[in-house]
Formats: structure tokens, sequence, C-alpha cells
């Protein structure tokens, strides 16, 4: 395989804005990017220091042995001719804009008397396409408005002039109740006709306040000419527009026509919200899901989105509202990144949208594949807790005793966020006597460890101490004395304030309640504690149980146990005679028992 010879092509490539095109040793598209400067943008791909920390692009670059690109006028340009060619070619390493339905539009037809429906298919005969609609019932609400304020038809008949002065056509029963004026047979002028569509447009972009304002006019009108019929129809179709403009989410009528964006993303996936607000109202709003291919920064993908909705919406607003500065330049739109006031609560708004739906598609998708939500918490937890590697196996130590008896330790351990409990391990502590937890804590840290290495085993990615930073430091010797605390993570969690302790920092740190990092940290240290309380429990039960019979030499655990199980206590085992013992112990043992209690004294009367 050649090496691709990129610094002869960069030279030939200008400092304008445009589009590149990247192709493999097979003249396959695999990348399609857009640029303000063409030249430094195709340059910082083969500059090691831009892409050494990007292991994706670094595997772009190797499969890149041709480039094309488009000069065009504007960033902007560039940004829209990107978007059509994406969709086009579908690049191997681009982003993937999800779309996975059709959306319905609202259609006003391109004819004489224009009909007013609803579709799914967009189709170049000069009609107007209002929508996207993401909510079909949104969608129907509206064309009820509509039917019920207008009187429009809903025929297909060809009603051009020469067919009307022929009287080819009738009236039918939607004239009859009155949902239709009777254009075919000329009961209706094309102009009058027209005045209702041209209204219907200023409702489905959001300008009632003007029709409104006019109805109000017509209305007062009527009634001085004592018209009261046309005045109650008047009204009647005020109070629908009227409750139409509530439904609105209304904002501050001063902002007349903005485009408002925000974006939520996580390692794989990016969501991307969007409303438009024309006079004060929020007439248009949907979110968008985008497949990363390539770490795409939020800056990079804010920016594919917005020129995606742009030509979706055939919007063509001059005032973009978004979260972050865009390095995109263009004197016929002005990029604003609101700090307070009505813009910030649109931008407030729009990002909740976001939020709410990326947590809703998440979810879906962990309930389809259950291994989703431990890769995203276990992610978490790695920038939680600023980890060097994702924690797929952590180990959690905790300790017990009984007033300073019976010292032990435990070690549950966690894989891929779940409990691996044929990896749990308990340690009788064999060099440190009486209540010295943090002498407890460094003899089970170094054992577990020490054998886990003789083993060649791997280590965890994160070990969890259950206690302060004295526990902690404890820990924290015997990591060092086993050279292998810088190949790991280990952190104390302390149980009054559930504070987090990192070696060497004076200070704790606090998390989140609610924090899914914090939740499986606290079910690891209760485990723990279930599991060492347990085995703790079962010694200091062996060793506090004793009998009488303990005493007597030559019985052992075993045949007290059976002299129990059959008398059923000492007091009834002291006066049984030989024959009945005989039936339990053999001669030596009987002996015994009869000549311990027959010189012991009695301890029940």
């Amino acid at each position: 395989m050649h090496k691709f010879d990129y610094k002869t092509v960069i030279k030939n490539i200008p400092h304008k804005p445009g589009v590149y095109q990247y192709y493999d040793e097979f003249n396959e598209l695999i990348y399609i990017g857009k640029a303000k400067d063409l030249k430094n943008r195709v340059n910082s791909y083969f500059n090691n220091d831009s892409y050494k920390v990007n292991a994706k692009t670094k595997v772009l670059v190797g499969k890149i042995r041709n480039i094309t690109f488009t000069i065009v006028d504007t960033e902007i340009d560039a940004w829209l001719l990107e978007n059509s060619l994406i969709k086009k070619h579908q690049p191997r390493y681009n982003v993937m804009l999800k779309d996975d339905k059709t959306y319905p539009w609202i259609v006003i037809k391109n004819e004489p008397f224009p009909r007013i429906f609803w579709t799914r298919r967009l189709i170049k005969d000069g009609s107007k396409y209002l929508g996207p609609y993401p909510s079909v019932a949104m969608m129907h609400s509206i064309l009820d408005v509509i039917k019920e304020t207008y009187q429009l038809r809903n025929c297909s008949l060809p009603l051009n002039q020469p067919n009307i002065a022929a009287k080819k056509f009738k009236v039918c029963l939607e004239y009859q109740i009155e949902n239709c004026k009777g254009p075919c047979e000329n009961l209706q002028s094309e102009t009058d006709y027209q005045k209702s569509i041209e209204e219907i447009k200023d409702i489905l972009s959001g300008k009632t306040g003007y029709i409104l304002k006019n109805l109000k006019q017509e209305i007062d009108n009527a009634v001085k000419d004592l018209n009261f019929e046309l005045a109650y129809k008047l009204n009647r179709k005020f109070e629908l527009l009227e409750k139409y403009q509530s439904k609105s989410t209304v904002v501050n009528s001063s902002i007349t026509e903005v485009d408002v964006y925000s974006i939520a993303s996580n390692e794989k996936l990016a969501f991307v919200n969007y409303l438009k607000v024309v006079n004060g109202a929020i007439i248009q709003t949907q979110t968008i899901e985008i497949k990363k291919k390539l770490d795409e920064t939020d800056e990079e993908l804010l920016s594919i989105a917005i020129s995606e909705f742009r030509i979706r919406y055939q919007s063509e607003s001059k005032e973009i509202v978004v979260p972050f500065e865009l390095e995109i330049e263009d004197d016929n739109v002005k990029f604003t990144v609101p700090k307070q006031g009505e813009k910030k609560k649109l931008l407030d708004l729009s990002l909740k949208n976001v939020l709410f739906f990326k947590k809703d598609k998440l979810e879906q998708y962990e309930k389809l594949n259950p291994e989703l939500r431990t890769d995203r918490i276990l992610l978490q937890m790695q920038k939680d807790l600023h980890l060097k590697q994702i924690p797929k196996h952590i180990e959690c130590f905790d300790n017990s005793n009984f007033q300073g008896d019976f010292p032990v330790s435990a070690i549950v351990v966690f894989r891929d966020g779940k409990p691996s409990k044929k990896d749990y391990r308990h340690f009788n502590v064999k060099t440190v006597e009486g209540p010295n937890d943090f002498a407890t804590m460094e003899e089970a840290v170094y054992r577990r460890y020490k054998r886990l290495l003789d083993e060649q085993e791997t280590l965890p990615q994160l070990i969890i101490i259950d206690g302060g930073k004295g526990q902690l430091s404890s820990a924290v010797k015997s990591l060092k004395k086993l050279n292998i605390l810088d190949q790991l993570t280990v952190i104390g969690i302390a149980k009054r304030l559930e504070e987090l302790y990192y070696p060497g920092d004076h200070y704790p740190i606090y998390m989140d309640k609610k924090s899914e990092t914090l939740k499986i940290i606290q079910q690891l240290r209760d485990e723990a504690h279930r599991f060492g309380i347990t085995f703790h429990r079962n010694k200091r039960d062996k060793s506090t149980l004793k009998t009488e019979l303990d005493d007597i030499y030559g019985i052992g655990k075993t045949s007290a146990a059976k002299l129990l199980t059959h008398f059923k206590s000492v007091k009834k085992v002291r006066e049984a005679n030989e024959t009945e013992l005989l039936q339990l112990l053999n001669k030596k043992q009987s002996a015994a028992v009869l000549e311990y209690f027959k010189n012991k004294k009695p301890l029940y009367n």
C-alpha cells in the first residue's frame, strides 16, 4: 500500500471557505467536512499534534488516498453544502443523523382555490409545505382549527376559470352545511378565497396577533352596521384563533423570530433540540439524535444539526440562540449566547427538552440492551472519580470485630457493575492483637494483593476502603509495599456523611446523593459490611457457644453434639446412667463422663 503524499495535495488547496472530501484506496468517499479556511482545516488532519489523542481520526487519516474540495462564497454556504452532501452520500466516518420516520407536513397546494391538507411526501410542484410536525396530534389539531375557522374546499375538482365559467360543477353537501362557500359555481371569488389562504399562512407561521387585531376591528365594524349575524361569525372565528394562540408556548412578543438550539451528548450519541419562535410563541419544536463516528465535539455536532434543521424547516431566521460560541461567521445570521433575560429562558427551556429526550432515549436503549446501562454507569464512574481506566473490576474492604475480639476482614468484588460472589473473600486476622482497625486493614489489603500478584491475576481498577482517612492511609501503605499504587485507584468512604477520601487529600469530596456513582459505591460498601458481619458472627458464635462437655477429657465436639442432641441439656447428660451413655459413646468416653460429673459440683439444683 503506497503512502499518501498529502503535502502535494494541500499545496493546491486555497485559504477559502468550502467543503472537502476524503477518499480511500478504492476511491470510496469516506468523509465530508466543511471549513472557513480549507487549507488550514485539511492540513490539521495530518498534524500529529492536533489529533494525537483521537484514535478514530488517526484511523480515518490512515485510509485517505485522495482529497477533493469545493469552494463556496461563505461559511454558511459551506455549512449547507456539507449537510446536503452527507445526506446524499452517507460517508462511513460522518455522524449519522438518526431520523427513523417521515414527519408529516401541511401543504397548501399550488392550484386555483388551493386545498390545504397533510402529507408525508414532499413534491416539488410549487406548493407551500409547512412543518414538519414531529407530533401527528399537533398537526391534526392545527388542521381542525383551520377547518373550524375558514370555509375552504376539500374536493379535488380542477377549479380553473374556464371550467367554472362553463358551469361544469355543482355545489355539494359541504356548501349546504356551510363548510365551503361554493367557488365551484363562482359563488366565491378567487380573491376572497386567497385572502383566507394568506391568513392561514400567517397562522401557521405563528403570526396570529396581526390577524386577531384585524378581526377585532371587523367585529366592531359589523356591530356598528348592526350586522349581528356577521359579528357573531367573526367573533366565533376570533375565539377559535385566540384559543389556538393560547395553546402555543408564549414567551415574549418582543422576540419576533429566532431559532433556539441546545445539545446534550455522551460518548456515543448526541441529542439536539430545536425551537422556532415567532412573535413571542414557540410554533415548532423537534429533537433529533446523532450517532457519533469520530469523537466529534459538541460544537461540531451542533453546527451539523443547525444546518439540518434550517433546511428541514426552511428557516430563514436572522438570529440563532445557542448555548456556546460557534466558529461560524455570516453577515446574514447572528449567533447569540444569552446569559440572562427572555432568550436565556428560551435556551433553558430547550435544554430541559433535550435532557428529557436524552434520558428517555437512553432508558429505552438500556431496556433493550442492559449492557448499555452498565457501560454508561461505568463511564460515568470513571468521569466522576477521575479514574485512569474504566472500573470494570472493583473491590471493597470492610473490617469487623466485637469489643476488640474476633477481628476479621472481608472483601467483595464487582465485575461490570455487578456482584461477583465467587470472588468474595474473608480474612482471619493473623498479625494484629486487640482492636486496631488500621492495622487490620493494612494486613487484609497486603495479603489480598500479594496473593493476586503471586498468582498473576489481574488487579482491580478501583479499590474502595470502608472508612475515613486512617483506614485509607493503612491501605495505601500496603499498596506501596507491593509497588502497585500507581496501577490502580484507591478511595475511602466514611459512613457519617458519605465523604469520599483520596490518598494525600486533606479534605473529602461530596457527591450528589442521587448520583449513580455514589449509589454503586454505597452498594459495594453495604455488601462488604453484610458479608463481613456474617462471617464475624459465625466466628464469634463458634468461639462463645461452649458447654461443660467441652471440658471433659476425651469428649470432642462431635461427641458433645451427640449428647446434647439426644439429652437436650447438660443437666440431663449429668443425670444419665452408664447404659444410656453407652448408646452414644464408647466405654472409655462413658466412664470419663460419669467420672467428671461424679467429682464435679452440680451447676443446677
